[in-house]
């Protein structure tokens, strides 16, 4: 089996065991920012040319503009690049917790959109940002932490999920799964998007939540 393959299935492996108990994430984080560090450098050649196709699908849906807007896991830019397009007035904050990924998408970012995007390096548990900071909490391939993303989320705002391969995505978690989380947190308006070989969940924190 070679890297690329064990790296998968750590993913796999870290995914079910930090939605099982998410306090298991500490056990996992320093191996998952070792992980991408090392391949950062390869990690566009590495990603299919439509990998953000139910990424964009879900994204075509967002209503109205957010002013600000969250790329979870961001990696070297592409979803936090592809909000930024979508929407032109929008501020976009990108964060991962591998430094080397934030490197790459600082070296990336178009001199068009400096002035709109920017990354920080953070955990996702643990985000350093207010309530409610954002109107668009996005996740590609990435594990969602339910309160965190939630607390950072304001009402009437919404969540998004995308999944390059489905169920094959190393990192994925079911629409199912996705709805009893976020219906236990006040999000309501769920919609599903299949696009390339993805999917994607949609989801509206409900005002008061």
């Amino acid at each position: 089996m070679n890297r690329q393959d064990l790296g998968r299935k750590f993913a796999r492996l870290a995914t079910d065991a930090v939605l099982r108990s998410p306090r298991l994430w500490r056990l996992f984080r320093p191996l998952m920012r070792k992980q991408f560090d090392a391949i950062a450098g390869s990690w566009d050649e590495l990603r299919s040319p439509e990998h953000l196709a139910p990424y964009e699908a879900a994204l075509a849906a967002v209503d109205p503009a957010p002013a600000r807007a969250l790329d979870l896991g961001t990696g070297t830019g592409a979803g936090a690049f592809a909000i930024a397009l979508r929407f032109p007035r929008t501020e976009v904050v990108g964060v991962d917790l591998a430094g080397a990924m934030l490197a790459q998408a600082r070296r990336k970012t178009p001199p068009e959109l400096a002035e709109r995007v920017r990354f920080e390096n953070g955990d996702a548990s643990a985000l350093p940002f207010a309530d409610g900071s954002f109107e668009l909490v996005a996740h590609a391939n990435m594990i969602p932490f339910f309160d965190e993303f939630s607390r950072v989320l304001a009402p009437g705002g919404q969540a998004m999920f995308a999944f390059s391969f489905g169920p094959e995505t190393p990192i994925y978690v079911t629409p199912e799964r996705l709805k009893e989380e976020l219906g236990r947190r006040g999000f309501a308006e769920f919609a599903e998007f299949a696009a390339g070989q993805g999917t994607a969940l949609l989801a509206r924190k409900e005002i008061g939540a």
